[in-house]
């Protein structure tokens, strides 16, 4: 049987893991992505490093299927380029696919970050293999896949764009220019700033409260934390993010109706007390035919999402 190698590419670290066809993680590793010189040294440095494990674990190229990769950034997945990822200082059109493919001997395939993380978690993850399923990812904004009949939904490019549902129109404004996006109240920061708005507005009794007006450190760990404590303005704020989270989710259901709909990212790590008040708001707001089957789940592979569904890549090339 062929192997097949998962690439996670991210501005901090790149990840790899070499993998079965069926997607059991063999062996795995990380090396730091180097954004010098405009990024440059990021495509040489991942070929220098899979070549290098390749003769570690005695591995030939023609001992795998394909290598397949998340990327930050504008991806084009036939041509397999990327180009805006400003987080890897990549201002110009990357040409990936020629480049790993040149370098390796191993056919190469890519796909836009958020998108493989949703594959991952289809595939070996809380999906449980399901071919309609949508992942929400929770971190410094909100980002997402959709994958629909097997297959990751790109539209003209740009599908997916989660955090970028209008939620409330009357709202923040968000990075992206517009107002009331889903990022701008569900993202790490989001949560942030409505705790900050509505401790404007309150008068009771709180710890969150103390540590807003005090000036301490308010992270939506933080604000997660004191509404499992019952603090009462936590509860609010974790009350209006479920609000918000949820609709979108309904809205999302409405149009796809998907088998399940998981949300993970560093937000989701609060557990319980989100995916409860997601799903209270879910349920509402929710067709009814819709509402009964599909279901709301947190992810299940955290950083191993990314690996495993560029992976899985080579297998939906090459099926």
């Amino acid at each position: 049987m062929k192997k097949l190698i998962g690439v996670d590419l991210g501005g901090t670290t790149v990840k790899f893991a070499i993998l079965s066809e069926e997607g059991v993680i063999q062996q795995k590793w990380s090396i730091e992505t180097d954004t010098k010189d405009e990024g440059g040294k990021i495509i040489p440095n991942i070929i220098d490093s899979i070549n290098h494990h390749l003769s570690i674990h005695g591995l030939q190229h023609s001992d795998f299927k394909g290598i397949g990769m998340g990327s930050p950034g504008s991806v084009n997945v036939e041509k397999g380029s990327v180009i805006g990822a400003y987080n890897l200082n990549w201002h110009t059109l990357q040409p990936v696919k020629e480049q790993i493919e040149a370098g390796t001997n191993i056919p190469f395939y890519m796909d836009n970050d958020a998108n493989v993380a949703a594959l991952g978690e289809a595939w070996k993850g809380a999906g449980e293999g399901g071919e309609n399923v949508v992942f929400i990812t929770l971190g410094t904004g909100v980002g997402g896949g959709i994958i629909s009949e097997g297959n990751i939904i790109h539209g003209l490019g740009a599908a997916g764009e989660i955090g970028h549902i209008n939620v409330d129109p009357n709202g923040y404004t968000c990075t992206c220019g517009n107002v009331g996006c889903l990022e701008t109240v569900a993202s790490a920061t989001g949560v942030v700033r409505l705790a900050r708005k509505l401790s404007e507005e309150y008068t009771g009794d709180s710890k969150l409260k103390w540590l807003i007006d005090d000036g301490q450190e308010v992270t939506a760990k933080i604000i997660f934390d004191q509404a499992k404590l019952e603090d009462d303005l936590a509860t609010v704020v974790v009350d209006r993010f479920s609000f918000y989270l949820g609709l979108a989710c309904s809205n999302i259901a409405n149009i796809l109706h998907p088998q399940t709909i998981i949300i993970g990212g560093g937000v989701s790590a609060a557990g319980d007390i989100l995916i409860n008040g997601v799903q209270q708001f879910f349920y509402k707001y929710t067709f009814p035919q819709i509402r009964n089957n599909t279901k709301l789940k947190l992810a299940q592979l955290g950083n191993e999402a990314g690996v495993i569904g560029a992976a899985s890549l080579v297998n939906h090339n090459q099926s």
